[in-house]
């Protein structure tokens, strides 16, 4: 085994071992994991919330058994692989052993150590912005059309992902066109390799059209909901913070773009950078969306990095550059990660409140990050709904209704029952009702507390009993409170009235 093999599958293993240490016993899956993992029992070409590839991976996590050591392995693999691939960009630059070791602390130690905690899509879309940057470069180095294909086969990859990569592509075309790159579009194998990937993406884009768009309505609402309050200038800010430990390598790769004569030749990758970045700027996107563009230009900053620092004093300096995005991660992670218990965190309430973690969508501030409260209290509402559920003798008869795709994904995945799964007119799994084979009598009814009369009047002349179950207690979980009621012996049709509401929320886009 070669030095360089034996470096890299060091850094492999050392990310594959922070990534299963990144999240304290304390905590549970996120509840956007259980929406994700519940695609994979309703396979499809597309969903309400993401495109096919997620419901793919996740029915293979069916398969090995859904156990939370796949759910954080394959996040995990897909950061191990953007690492190997920055790896082989740098080698595809010319960098030796320096800029390999630096490439690989830059991109283990980043933001990336929380995003590849968590089974989203967030982990595979920054994979394929690195892949198809890496593919760029490769063409521009050999000249092969074979990697215009792989750039496209990449890009269909991350599209039936998460559509964000599209981003990528309207960042990088007039890249290419302000350079002198741009005479790839006389090239044949631009445009068939475009077309091969309209043709891979067409099933999705069909699913579309069927669906009436969802997707549509999936970024109209994020946009009244969510970016309407994004500040333009945090979203610069959170650029600085994404890879703060190594943004000096980021501020060299864009010097070396104009300074390192061998890398003018990739200067589109400074152009692709400014061009994506203002688009999301002007749209007031989200901050990480941007993450994707930061991989490669690690690779270049460190590839220069080593030539700067290859002679004498200033070589010495080379073990502190490697260290420097190490030292500042541990301070970081204590509070980017979810490693301190909730007690810890309340006891260092001041420091999550300087970074304004404790601020949650409502704008008010609580006693844990909100994406931290999201991982508490599943494992007790399944309970709760199991007791009920065990309570009913017609358990074939049961529906579990719940408000909103956390609750529905929890309990299907801590649930033990084995009867139905847990639905919700929220996501996806308003698709997933069997309201033809199955006449419902009973309901295990699951009510956020903010939406919930405790005495639920409006369903007491519909059923012969109900009963208040039970409700989380956990004091840090978001869902405080959610309540557990069981509605037995229906009087009228449960079916009609869920056909009925299911039809008005399509024909009012969901």
């Amino acid at each position: 085994m070669s030095k360089k093999t034996a470096l890299l599958l060091f850094f492999v293993i050392l990310k594959f071992i922070l990534q299963y240490f990144a999240i304290d016993s304390e905590y549970e899956l996120h509840r956007d994991e259980f929406l994700h993992l519940d695609l994979g029992k309703h396979l499809a070409w597309g969903y309400q919330s993401v495109p096919p590839i997620t419901g793919w991976i996740s029915y293979i996590i069916l398969l090995l058994g859904n156990s939370v050591f796949w759910v954080k392995f394959i996040p995990a693999l897909f950061g191990a692989l953007t690492m190997l691939v920055v790896w082989k960009t740098v080698e595809a630059l010319g960098g030796n052993s320096f800029a390999l070791i630096l490439s690989a602390v830059a991109v283990t130690f980043s933001v990336l150590l929380r995003i590849n905690t968590l089974y989203q899509p967030n982990s595979l879309e920054f994979l394929c912005w690195t892949l198809i940057f890496y593919a760029v470069v490769k063409y521009i180095s050999t000249k092969n059309n074979k990697w215009i294909w792989m750039a496209a086969l990449f890009f269909v990859i991350g599209f039936l992902n998460k559509y964000n990569i599209s981003f990528l592509l309207a960042g990088l075309i007039p890249a290419l066109l302000l350079t002198e790159h741009r005479k790839i579009f006389l090239n044949k194998h631009f445009y068939l390799a475009f077309l091969a990937a309209i043709l891979m993406i067409s099933p999705n884009l069909v699913w579309q059209y069927q669906n009436g768009l969802p997707v549509v309505h999936h970024l109209e609402t994020l946009a009244n909901t969510q970016l309407i309050n994004v500040n333009r200038f945090d979203f610069l800010k959170e650029q600085s913070l994404f890879f703060s430990g190594s943004i000096i390598v980021i501020i060299i790769a864009f010097i070396s773009f104009f300074s390192h004569k061998p890398f003018k030749k990739y200067r589109l990758f400074f152009w692709s950078y400014i061009f994506t970045i203002s688009i999301y700027f002007y749209l007031k996107a989200k901050g990480y969306y941007a993450i994707g563009l930061y991989p490669v230009l690690l690779a270049f900053g460190a590839v220069y990095l080593e030539k700067l620092l290859n002679k004498g004093r200033w070589s010495m300096l080379r073990p502190v550059v490697i260290l420097i995005p190490v030292l500042l991660m541990i301070p970081m992670s204590r509070i980017m990660l979810p490693i301190l218990s909730p007690t810890e965190i309340i006891a260092k309430k001041e420091v999550f409140h300087k970074f304004g973690l404790l601020r949650w969508e409502d704008g008010i501030d609580h006693d844990l990050p909100q994406d931290f409260a999201d991982m508490r209290g599943w494992k007790e509402l399944a309970g709760i709904v199991d007791s009920a559920f065990d309570s009913i003798v017609e358990k074939e008869n049961t529906l579990i209704h719940c408000d909103n795709y956390g609750q529905a994904g929890a309990i299907n995945f801590y649930g033990t029952q084995e009867y139905t799964e847990a639905l919700s007119f929220n996501a996806d799994y308003i698709n997933w009702y069997d309201l033809d084979n199955t006449e419902y009598k009973h309901i295990i009814l699951v009510k956020y507390r903010l939406d919930d009369d405790p005495n639920r009047e409006q369903e007491r002349p519909i059923f012969e009993e109900l009963e208040l179950v039970g409700e989380i207690n956990d004091p840090y979980a978001r869902e405080k409170g959610t309540r557990v009621y069981l509605l037995k012996g229906a009087k009228k049709s449960i079916n009609q009235f869920f056909k009925k509401e299911i039809e008005d929320r399509r024909n009012n886009n969901y």
